[in-house]
């Protein structure tokens, strides 16, 4: 299990965009930040937000991917050379599904909300097995050990699903 804790910026005029992702190692007590979201302060929904990934083995940040923002709710996503649109990203299977699909690696993930009060996500596995959950308390993404190789796959993308709660108030 990977638990990554994100880390947003509490100032006034901070864009949600520009955090950080600290990697919380079980039994050490050593936090290693694996992950740098940068949107400029541009005052508008537009802009691009680079995300770079720290190289475990080098303790260099590399540029993992961008997300091309035109508006609150379009944009296109970068990992590496792979092109997506952020709505092959956050698919709904009817209108009004609680859940948003996306694909990686060949197989098929959905986020789906936590009926609680606290904006809780859930990511199943086309078999419905949990790969994923998100705490809205802790600022914590919990991965399952199976689902690390689509690591960059699952934290944009439970970001995403953040940013339409929080920034559009709806899923």
């Amino acid at each position: 299990m990977v638990i990554l804790h994100f880390v947003f910026s509490s100032t006034i005029n901070s864009d949600m965009r520009s955090f950080n992702v600290l990697f919380l190692p079980g039994e050490s007590t050593d936090v290693v930040e694996l992950y740098r979201f940068h949107h400029p302060l541009i005052g508008s929904t537009q802009g691009l937000t680079t995300f770079h990934r720290q190289n475990l083995a080098t303790c260099i940040f590399e540029t993992a991917g961008q997300i091309d923002w035109l508006s609150d709710h379009n944009a296109t996503v970068y990992f590496g050379l792979e092109e997506v649109h952020i709505r092959d990203l956050r698919k709904a299977k009817k209108p009004t599904s609680k859940s948003r699909r996306f694909k990686a690696s060949g197989s098929e993930y959905k986020w789906k909300q936590v009926p609680n009060a606290n904006s809780d996500l859930v990511c199943v596995d086309s078999r419905g097995k949990v790969v994923a959950s998100w705490s809205q308390e802790q600022l914590n993404l919990h991965v399952s050990s199976q689902a690390e190789a689509i690591l960059d796959r699952l934290v944009v993308t439970c970001f995403l699903n953040l940013w339409a709660l929080t920034r559009l108030g709806h899923w």
